[in-house]
């Protein structure tokens, strides 16, 4: 019985992540939606999902912003240059940013199931021309 018990979860641990989808955001100079972005700025994930963060450009890394994350979910920084893997567990809304062109609006949200915290994400004061993006950005949020 326990033998059986132990498969089946195996099989279930197996089964999600052979269903996990893997998402691929390139950091860019010039995008689709002009300078210094972040390109999709919106995914829509679940949780088990990865984010790969590509430097495609050189000069960006990848930052959490401050209170733009789901509760429990560590904030990370990574150095520049660097390829970036995020494995979406928690619902909930993540802010990102690029740290040397946040003012410039370098920024991207991943909502991961349900949008449980956005409203304490959409109060967060964003820099520059980064206040607008994402707030265009929330707008895409389900």
């Amino acid at each position: 019985m326990f033998k059986s018990l132990m498969m089946t979860a195996a099989f279930a641990v197996i089964a999600t992540a052979a269903t996990a989808e893997t998402f691929e955001v390139k950091m860019l100079n010039r995008g689709e939606a002009g300078v210094m972005v972040f390109e999709p700025a919106f995914v829509k994930a679940e949780p088990g999902d990865v984010i790969h963060f590509l430097p495609t450009d050189k000069g960006h890394n990848v930052e959490s912003i401050d209170g733009m994350l789901p509760d429990g979910v560590e904030g990370f920084k990574t150095k520049f240059n660097d390829a970036f893997e995020l494995t979406v567990d928690a619902q909930g809304i993540y802010g990102i940013k690029c740290t040397p062109h946040y003012a410039m609006g370098m920024v991207a949200v991943i909502q991961v199931g349900d949008a449980v915290n956005l409203d304490r994400a959409a109060e967060v004061k964003q820099k520059g021309k980064a206040k607008a993006r994402m707030a265009e950005l929330l707008t895409q949020v389900e």
